[in-house]
């Protein structure tokens, strides 16, 4: 289920406590998830029946980016138990950028 994900949006996982924000859009047809499971818009009301996927639960720590080879960028805000995932694929930690020397 694809999602519009567009800059300033914020998503929350349907199995844990995990939220985030997006930073930078991606490609279209995207889906994103948490947990093994579709997030959900932010402030929405979590289905009761949706449980974690084991293979995506290694958990998601607050502050940390993410991003996608589509450019689709996301930001967490809550940590959370879920793996965060796109189209089934998990998500890979953003590279951080070298500062220059100061010499």
């Amino acid at each position: 289920m694809a999602q519009e994900l567009k800059p300033g949006s914020r998503w929350t996982s349907a199995v844990d406590d995990t939220e985030v924000i997006v930073v930078k859009a991606g490609g279209e047809g995207l889906s994103l998830e948490c947990g093994g499971q579709p997030m959900l818009p932010g402030g929405s009301e979590k289905p009761a029946d949706a449980s974690m996927d084991p293979e995506f639960s290694s958990g998601t720590q607050v502050g940390k980016r993410f991003e996608h080879e589509s450019g689709l960028e996301l930001l967490c805000t809550k940590a959370g138990a879920g793996t965060l995932a796109v189209n089934g694929a998990v998500l890979p930690l953003k590279e951080s950028k070298p500062l220059p020397s100061s010499d």
